[in-house]
This record gives structure tokens, sequence and C-alpha cells, in this order.
């Protein structure tokens, strides 16, 4: 089958660009809500999910979450962000299997968000970033 718009193909670098934008101003906002609004939830899930002292581990997920976010915007280490992104997401619909109540979003959220990071590991920066293809 022929593709409908063969001149959009040129701009192919421009589709990681816009994911990679986009999921790290989503992983720098779920960072921020982990040590703000959302702390208290948070920290109660990691404790019922024994990984303790919770308040440690929601602290460091965040850092983990605003600094990977960060380096996605800026497209530095887009690979190895989204690597952590996709282990982070894993985790959180393990944890949204086991614990639906406590979490805001669901689990086909965070199954987009770890589409989204699987696609940035294996398509690299896109256009705009400092990350060069070897």
């Amino acid at each position: 089958m022929l593709n409908p718009f063969p001149e959009l193909l040129s701009y192919a670098l421009l589709a990681p660009l816009f994911l990679r934008v986009v999921l790290g101003m989503i992983f720098i906002n779920l960072g921020y809500l982990k040590l703000k609004a959302e702390k208290a939830n948070w920290v109660l899930l990691f404790e019922t999910a024994k990984w303790r002292p919770a308040s440690f581990w929601v602290g460091l997920f965040a850092i983990i979450e605003i600094i990977g976010g960060i380096m996605l915007v800026a497209g530095i280490y887009t690979q190895i962000a989204a690597l952590v992104f996709v282990a982070i997401s894993l985790l959180e619909m393990k944890l949204e299997k086991t614990e639906p109540v406590l979490l805001k979003r669901n689990f086909v959220f965070y199954l987009l968000l770890f589409a989204i990071s699987l696609s940035l590991l294996f398509s690299g920066a896109g256009a705009f970033s400092f990350d060069l293809p070897l």
C-alpha cells in the first residue's frame, strides 16, 4: 500500500522529539507531585509494598523522575533516561495492580508511559538533542 503522505517521512526525526519532550514534562510533573501534593499517598503505597523507609524511596523516585525528565526535555542521555523510565513505569504498573485505590492514575496511564519510554529507548532522541547516534 502506498503511503498517503510520503513527503512527511522526511520529518521522521521530529517524532521522537515530540515524544521525548512530552514524556519529560510528564515525568517532571510526576516527580514534583511525589514531593508535594501526593507525597502522603506514595509513602502509604510504599509502606504497604514493604519498601522501607518509604519516605526515602518516594523522595528518591521523585528526584530520579525530575532529573530524568529534564534530561529528556534537553535531549541529554535520552536512551539512558528512557531505560530508567521503562523500569519505573513497570514498577508503577505493578504497584497500581496491587493497590489501585491509593493512586490517582490508572494502569493504562503507566502502560502508555512504558510504551513511549520503550519507543525512545529504541529510536533515540530525534531532532534538536545533544545525543548523537554513533
